[in-house]
């Protein structure tokens, strides 16, 4: 074997082993691997054994609703009120929203990032050509030779790059970058279930707000029908002006209440047409009124164990404590040596037309190897920060699962009491509704003055009102609990066929 022959193999050689060194370590990757946080130990939601039913009243809304624990819910869960214009509303909102398109667009911008991350893996591969003019001194040894000084060079070649994994660092940088693949996914799924719970609860709140509207229209109606008997009554002499007065202040002051209520209609109205993507000059068709709604019975209470699974908003503070993990591999990988293998092949001549011939050709392989040694303590400081910044991801998370408990907490105690609110705001009214009738009948015959039926007549106004009220607080507070158990997203069409075709990002 020739000289140079034999250092052309024993450089090969090398560089086969420092390769075959690279990829035997690269299965490891350093810094800590990601576990998922455990389930909190908790068995329920509240220091009482939770009630199997809410109460129930005599009036529209007033049904029981029954606890049901670990009853799944439905990916389209507002289709459980039965109102066609609600269903029909909310996909027009999911379809034109602003926010779920952004949230959209911000899922794909973190694909393509992790698609690019991970091109990391694999060798970078360039291609060049150059033509040159040169001239050469003649004091200088010719660079050709044939000893020409004035000559055209063409050059092509091929570049390779490439650093092995050899550490991980590479492996945690794609884990950080498909940690948040999975933060925008659940943002995502957050900004689905907000909107469409905003939706249906200002659905419930334009319902509340004709009802109040109705009820002050009918009051206005009753007291301008006793001011005509009044006025009558005065007439006759039978009654003083002064009770006419008084009737006639009161009917003022309920005809006063009215246009505030129309204004909150209207910009309720308004709030209704912005969630479903459109101007307020392109008011949506849809109206609604509690009596074209009907009150789910059956009402899920998820596991504890589960709701860390459900909530959106739980799943996105995970997947950043996910991409916080990873990140210490990162900056631990950046202390340990880095490896770098390169190689160029192609060919030079002075004619384009035999730059591919024979004895044209050049090559060239080389591997190195870096160790960081000293950079001032940067290295470890990052590498601190990326822990600490681990910690605090971590806080983060446990302080968004104690406000997911908090919420479902929260909303169970509203239904429990909303509904014993609303049996009393129906017994009231009812009772009221009875005694404004009674008094009208005594005053027509003289039993009593008229200042015992203004009394009458305020207190049904008020109790008309405040049933209005506890009627649509019901079913708000359904709504609030639909929203607060996640939603039932894992169980919609698209959101189960992207599971199936692919797994979690962070996963790949």
């Amino acid at each position: 074997m020739r000289t140079n022959d034999a250092f052309v193999f024993h450089t090969r050689r090398r560089l086969c082993l420092v390769v075959l060194f690279a990829f035997c370590v690269a299965g490891c990757a350093v810094g800590p691997n990601f576990l998922r946080p455990r389930s909190p130990e908790t068995n329920g939601y509240t220091p009482e054994p939770l009630a199997s039913q809410t109460a129930a009243g005599p009036t529209a809304g007033g049904e029981a609703q029954r606890f049901v624990r670990d009853l799944d819910i439905p990916g389209q869960w507002w289709t459980l009120f039965r109102s066609p214009q609600l269903n029909t509303l909310v996909e027009q909102s999911l379809k034109s929203n602003p926010s779920v398109r952004a949230a959209e667009a911000a899922l794909r911008v973190a694909q393509e990032n992790l698609t690019a991350q991970r091109g990391i893996f694999f060798p970078a591969v360039s291609a060049g050509y150059s033509p040159n003019r040169q001239s050469t001194s003649n004091t200088l040894s010719p660079a050709l030779n044939n000893n020409s000084t004035l000559f055209n060079l063409h050059t092509a070649q091929v570049n390779v790059f490439y650093m092995p994994d050899v550490f991980g660092g590479n492996r945690r940088l794609v884990e950080s970058v498909g940690a948040a693949v999975d933060y925008q996914r659940f943002q995502l799924e957050a900004t689905y279930l907000t909107l469409t719970s905003n939706v249906v609860a200002a659905a419930v709140q334009e319902a509340a707000l004709r009802g109040q509207i109705a009820s002050t229209q009918d009051m206005i109606k009753l007291e301008g029908e006793q001011l005509e008997l009044l006025q009558l009554q005065f007439e006759l002499g039978a009654i003083a002006q002064a009770n006419v007065v008084v009737q006639r202040a009161l009917l003022a002051q309920t005809q006063a209440t009215l246009p505030p209520l129309q204004k909150q209609l209207a910009m309720q109205r308004d709030l209704l047409t912005a969630l479903a993507g459109r101007f307020p000059s392109e008011e949506v068709a849809e109206k609604f009124d509690l009596s074209t709604l009907q009150l789910p019975l059956d009402l899920p209470v998820s596991l504890p164990s589960k709701l860390v699974e459900q909530r959106p908003d739980v799943r996105a503070a995970e997947a950043q404590l996910h991409a916080a993990s990873a990140q210490i591999g990162v900056a631990t990988a950046n202390l340990l040596p880095q490896f770098m293998l390169t190689a160029t092949g192609g060919s030079i001549a002075t004619q384009l037309s035999s730059l591919f011939s024979a004895g044209t050709g050049f090559w060239g392989i080389a591997a190195g190897l870096t160790q960081p040694i000293f950079q001032g303590g940067a290295l470890v400081a990052r590498k601190r920060a990326a822990e600490a910044t681990y910690d605090q991801a971590a806080e983060q998370y446990r302080g968004t699962v104690i406000s997911a408990f908090q919420n479902v907490a929260d909303t169970l105690r509203a239904l429990q009491y909303d509904a014993e609110a609303l049996q009393a705001a129906s017994a009231s009214e009812r009772a009221s509704a009875e005694s404004l009738a009674i008094a009208r009948r005594q005053l027509e015959l003289g039993d009593i003055s008229y200042f015992a039926l203004l009394t009458s007549e305020q207190s049904y106004r008020q109790a008309a009102l405040a049933l209005v009220q506890a009627q649509a607080n019901r079913y708000a507070d359904t709504v609030a609990l639909f929203q607060a158990l996640g939603g039932g997203w894992w169980n919609r069409s698209n959101v189960v066929a992207e599971q199936t075709n692919a797994q979690p990002a962070a996963a790949r």
